[in-house]
C-alpha cells in the first residue's frame, strides 16, 4: 500500500471542529483542551500545509477556500473513522435504524428479509415501523422507506422502490352483478390517505360522484381486512394486494387502475451517504424491486 502523507490526527481533529464552530473556544470545549491548544495546532497545520485556513477577523474566523475544502474532506473522514471504531469496538456492525412504512414492511419487506439475511449477513438493521408519515421522517433514523416522489432534494438521497397505482377492491359479494355502483357501495377510507376516493373517482370520470361519509380506519391493512368482510369498497395500493388477491379475500372493484407519481423510497440523509451499510441496504433494495 502507498505511503499516506498524512498530517497528525489531533491537528485536524482541532482544525475540524473550528472550522464546525467557526471559534477556538467552541472547539476547545468539545476536545477539553484550552483554546491556546487549539490554536498552536491549527497554526502548526497551516505550516505544514503552506497554507492559510482561517482568516482571523475581529468578528470571529471566516474559512478561506483551502480551509473549506479542508473542513468537507476531514469531517467526512472523522466520520467514517468514527463508525470503523465503533464497529471494531463492538466486534460487528452497528446496527443502523430504519423507519419503514407498517403495511409496506408486512406485506414486501418481511418476507424477503431471510435474503436478505443471507446475502448481507454482516448487516444489523432495527426496523421502526409506523402507519403515520409524520413518524418516518428521515431525520430520525439512518434511513426510511415511506412514501415520497422519486426525485432527491437538496441534502436528502431518495432511491424510488415501487411506483404506487391505486384501485378500489371489495369482497367477491359485491361484484356479484357486475360493476358496482360506488354512489350505493360503502366507501371505506385509511386515515393516512383520506384523498384516495376523491383521487381516483376523478381518475375514473366519476368527479360529481358525491363522498359520503362511510367508515375510516387508522391505516390501510385494517381498511383492507374490512373491505374483505364484506363492509364496502376501499382504495388500495396494488403492489401491496397480492396476498389478498391470491387468497380471494379481495378482488378489483372496478378494472380501472390510478397510477401516481409518489413510489416507495428508501430516504436518507446526506450526511449518510458515507455509511457503507445504509448503501448496501439501498444497493440490496433496489436490486430486490428492480423491474
Amino acid at each position: 500500500m502507498a505511503h499516506r502523507a498524512l498530517p497528525p490526527l489531533t491537528a485536524i481533529r482541532a482544525f475540524e471542529a473550528a472550522a464546525r464552530h467557526l471559534s477556538m473556544t467552541g472547539a476547545a470545549r468539545e476536545l477539553a483542551v484550552t483554546p491556546g491548544a487549539v490554536s498552536r495546532q491549527i497554526r502548526e497545520l497551516e505550516q505544514s500545509l503552506g497554507v492559510t485556513l482561517f482568516l482571523r477577523q475581529p468578528q470571529g474566523l471566516v474559512l478561506t477556500t483551502a480551509g473549506e475544502t479542508l473542513s468537507a474532506g476531514a469531517g467526512e473522514a472523522l466520520d467514517r473513522l468514527a463508525l470503523a471504531t465503533g464497529r471494531a469496538r463492538l466486534g460487528r456492525g452497528r446496527p443502523i435504524s430504519v423507519g419503514v412504512y407498517g403495511y409496506f414492511a408486512s406485506r414486501l419487506l418481511f418476507p424477503r428479509l431471510r435474503a436478505l439475511h443471507q446475502d448481507l449477513p454482516e448487516l444489523v438493521v432495527e426496523w421502526h415501523s409506523s402507519s403515520s408519515p409524520l413518524d418516518l421522517l428521515p431525520a430520525r433514523f439512518d434511513a426510511v422507506i415511506a412514501v415520497s416522489e422519486p426525485q432527491g432534494m437538496p441534502g436528502l438521497a431518495v432511491v424510488p422502490l415501487v411506483p404506487i397505482t391505486t384501485l378500489p377492491v371489495c369482497a367477491p359479494q359485491w361484484l356479484e352483478g357486475g360493476v358496482p355502483d360506488f354512489a350505493r357501495i360503502p366507501l371505506l377510507h385509511s386515515r393516512c390517505r383520506p384523498d384516495d376516493w376523491r383521487r381516483w373517482l376523478n381518475h375514473a370520470g366519476q368527479a360529481k360522484l358525491p363522498l359520503r361519509g362511510g367508515s375510516t380506519f387508522e391505516s390501510m391493512n385494517v381498511a383492507i381486512e374490512a373491505a374483505a368482510q364484506g363492509m364496502g369498497a376501499v382504495i388500495a395500493i396494488e403492489a401491496l394486494l397480492e396476498p389478498d388477491l391470491e387468497r380471494g379475500a379481495v378482488v378489483p372493484a372496478h378494472p380501472l387502475r390510478r397510477p401516481t407519481r409518489r413510489h416507495f423510497t428508501l430516504q436518507y440523509e446526506s450526511r449518510h451517504a458515507g455509511n457503507p451499510d445504509v448503501q448496501a441496504l439501498a444497493s440490496w433494495l433496489q436490486a430486490q424491486f428492480a423491474g
